[in-house]
């Protein structure tokens, strides 16, 4: 029986085996690498996609803060505005004020009494001028009290004196009464004074 040798069909076999599994294994490699290089141009495209995101939104927050300033630029301007009308229009009432008191004070001077001085600082009021008599001071008081623009009259000096003016000089302070809702206790406004003469 003739002998058959088989070592070069099973060395061509494995050699066909090894060439197969090592093109195989390149082309999982490849494969891999394939796959590796898609997922990270996907990342890097969801990346910049997310930083273009990002940078719109950047500008719009750098575009509502100019415009909150804006608000509030125009918040400001507004406050000053409504702060210059209550200054105007507490003028205007001020204004009919001094006419009002100037008028109050010639009617609650009594007769027998006049004013050699007549000053304002605020809402503080001075009077400086004689009386025929102390009784006709306390009538000025009493008037001062009632008197729907001055109040809390209050007496500083009573002096008896002969000559000239043969009566009593009188210096008394009194409070302004204000219908602008100005505090008493502001700042001084611009003084003002008289001297009033009149019969005795």
């Amino acid at each position: 029986m003739p002998r058959i040798n088989l070592l070069p069909w099973r060395e061509q076999q494995r050699k066909e085996r090894k060439l197969t599994f090592f093109v195989g294994l390149g082309g999982a490699v490849l494969g891999a690498l394939l796959v590796a290089f898609a997922g990270y141009l996907m990342f890097k495209s969801m990346i910049g996609a997310q930083e273009s995101r990002n940078q719109r939104l950047r500008t719009e927050i750098k575009a509502v803060d100019r415009q909150i300033e804006e608000i509030n630029d125009l918040e400001t301007q507004k406050q000053r505005f409504i702060s210059r009308m209550q200054v105007i229009d507490k003028l205007q009432r001020s204004r009919s004020e001094e006419v009002h008191l100037f008028d109050e004070v010639a009617k609650t001077m009594p007769d027998g009494t006049y004013l050699t001085s007549f000053k304002q600082a605020g809402r503080t009021l001075k009077f400086e001028g004689v009386a025929q008599s102390s009784t006709r001071v306390s009538t000025l008081m009493r008037s001062i009290s009632a008197s729907q623009w001055m109040k809390d009259p209050a007496l500083e000096m009573v002096e008896s004196k002969t000559g000239v003016t043969n009566g009593d000089s009188f210096v008394l302070d009194a409070v302004q009464i204000s219908t602008t809702g100005e505090s008493e206790a502001a700042a001084p406004a611009p003084r003002h004074s008289a001297r009033a003469g009149g019969t005795k």
